[in-house]
């Protein structure tokens, strides 16, 4: 890795969000490879996500490790080959119906993208069908589903059922998570992953569509 790329690495990993655009850009003018900076990009958020597990880093920095990202990616993705964004598959995401909390969605959404997923992110009260009809039309592989409040877990539940009634759900992988989620609600809804924080929802995926 030459030392811009480390730059750009270094800049995703110590949170810096003032130097990551510009770096980027820097970086583009230099004829370095789009998808060389996207990988030095991700490898920052691998580091990110070392510091979250050590307790170095908290929550607060993963939010902001999520708008770097986001911010990178503003703009590299017109220098990024279709297909080198969506090399990992496609995965649909949102806040279940009755649920408008989206700061861990979004952060997922961001650090998936980041990592190569194709993010089909739907927003926050999304009602079952809406799920059903992004899967079918993106042909995704992997969902996620982001639900805060306990009241809305039944949500959850409905958008696994009419996953199987259009006979989908033996064809994707389901992951849950948010605040109210445990891994025994994961095994009474039948889902296949419960995510505890972003770091590990990108560790899920990364498993469901290796």
């Amino acid at each position: 890795m030459g030392p811009l790329l480390k730059a750009i690495s270094d800049a995703v990993a110590n949170l810096e969000l003032d130097r990551i655009a510009s770096l980027v850009q820097e970086a583009l003018k230099t004829q370095e490879k789009p998808f060389s900076i996207l990988q030095a990009m991700s490898s920052g958020i691998v580091r990110v996500g070392e510091q979250f597990e050590q307790g170095t880093y908290y929550l607060v920095d993963l939010v902001l490790a999520g708008q770097i990202m986001k911010d990178g990616l503003a703009v590299l993705q017109p220098h990024l080959a279709v297909e080198s964004l969506g090399s990992k598959g496609t995965v649909v995401l949102c806040t279940v119906k009755g649920d408008v909390h989206d700061i861990g969605k979004n952060l997922v959404a961001n650090m998936l993208s980041g990592c190569g997923f194709h993010v089909v992110d739907l927003g926050v009260d999304v009602a079952p069908e809406k799920v059903v009809e992004a899967v079918r039309t993106n042909k995704a592989r992997a969902v996620g589903l982001s639900v805060l409040l306990t009241p809305m877990v039944q949500s959850v539940a409905d958008t696994v059922s009419a996953l199987s009634a259009a006979g989908l759900r033996d064809k994707i992988k389901i992951a849950i998570g948010g605040a109210c989620t445990t891994a025994d609600l994961g095994r009474r809804l039948g889902v296949d992953a419960v995510g505890r924080d972003p770091v590990e929802a990108v560790r899920i995926f990364e498993s469901f569509i290796a």
